[in-house]
């Protein structure tokens, strides 16, 4: 009898031990997929620095990423949550690590934010200067020469010799010269000058002569009166319109929401156009529940096709989640301004 118990008892314990590392697996071991969910919804105005006063009806929307691959138990928790999505490692991440992933959209915003601080203030006929510094480095191509020479953060200041005052500046003088030919860059690497020399390839996605990066503008602005934006560990370009919309606001110290809450998403260049940006199915939920009563969503088309602009995807998905708040197609700053100002008045 006593041997019964006691092999009762062990069987139960080793059912227990096993039960406890198959929790443990589950809730611990990684999967090769990040989740993507709706995110937070937060005023813009905590963000601007300036000696005017500013309004707080402006909110941008973010999508929520976990910080590593999921465990298997979110993986599979996550299929009970209708707006999550499982996105593959090498899909977000780009081949690049996570850190590097975070820079990426950390130079991302940086650029959204002197881009919109640019247009706010040309557009309210503030003072205003936009200083080209040159083009981050964010990806270097597989067919690239200069594939173990850049760094993703590396700035490429020039060419041959030729200092660069444009992003299109550089783009057309690469673009004349011959694939194979010899080119030597200037690039600045934090605070020190260096050289590199390679070949002109044929660049993916346009087969177009160049030396194979994905890049983005490097710029400062300056305006009179002063205004920053500090986002803080928020990354990515995607607040660019509403970051505009409120430093508008500061620069014209007009109240264009009265007091209604405003959401939007959208990228922001320095003539004012709108594009596009990911995730925008999980603002429109964001926005929803908190509350918003607007969502400017971008309608450009420059790499989707017309039913799948963000304009199109957050339609759908207001009319799935049966939202109250509208959405507005936007294509230019100047979209959202006459909204705001036809819509809410004095």
């Amino acid at each position: 009898m006593n041997n019964e118990v006691k092999k009762h008892r062990l069987r139960n314990w080793l059912i227990i031990v096993i039960a406890i590392i198959a929790v443990g697996v589950l809730a611990f071991w990684p999967t090769n997929y990040y989740i993507e969910s709706p995110g937070e919804v937060v005023p813009v105005n905590q963000f601007i620095r300036s000696k005017n006063k500013k309004p707080n009806n402006f909110y941008l929307v973010t999508v929520s990423v976990t910080s590593q691959p999921a465990s298997i138990l979110q993986y599979l928790w996550s299929y009970t949550r209708p707006y999550d999505e499982r996105v593959p490692s090498k899909e977000l991440l780009g081949g690049q690590t996570s850190s590097q992933y975070n820079e990426l959209q950390n130079w991302y915003m940086e650029t959204s934010q002197q881009n919109a601080i640019y247009y706010a203030a040309k557009k309210a006929g503030k003072k205003h200067s936009l200083k080209y510094l040159g083009v981050y480095v964010m990806e270097v191509q597989k067919n690239s020469s200069f594939k173990n020479k850049l760094q993703i953060g590396d700035t490429v200041l020039g060419a041959n010799g030729h200092r660069f005052h444009s992003t299109e500046e550089m783009m057309t003088y690469l673009r004349k010269q011959k694939i194979n030919s010899k080119v030597t860059i200037s690039v600045l690497r934090g605070k020190e000058k260096k050289k590199f020399t390679g070949k002109i390839v044929k660049v993916k996605g346009t087969d177009k002569p160049g030396i194979g990066i994905q890049l983005v503008e490097h710029v400062t602005v300056k305006t009179e009166p002063e205004l920053t934006i500090n986002a803080g560990e928020i990354g990515g370009p995607s607040a660019g319109l509403m970051f505009t919309l409120e430093s508008y606001e500061v620069f014209t110290k007009q109240n264009l929401s009265h007091g209604h809450k405003i959401a939007g998403t959208g990228t922001i260049s320095p003539t004012g156009k709108v594009g596009i940006i990911g995730g925008v199915d999980k603002k429109v939920v964001a926005a929803s529940r908190e509350g918003a009563e607007v969502f400017f969503a971008p309608t450009d088309s420059t790499s989707v096709s017309k039913n799948q602009t963000n304009y199109a995807v957050a339609k759908r998905t207001a009319k799935k989640i049966h939202t109250k708040m509208k959405i507005v197609p936007v294509s230019t700053f100047d979209d959202a301004l006459n909204y705001l100002k036809s819509h809410y008045k004095n």
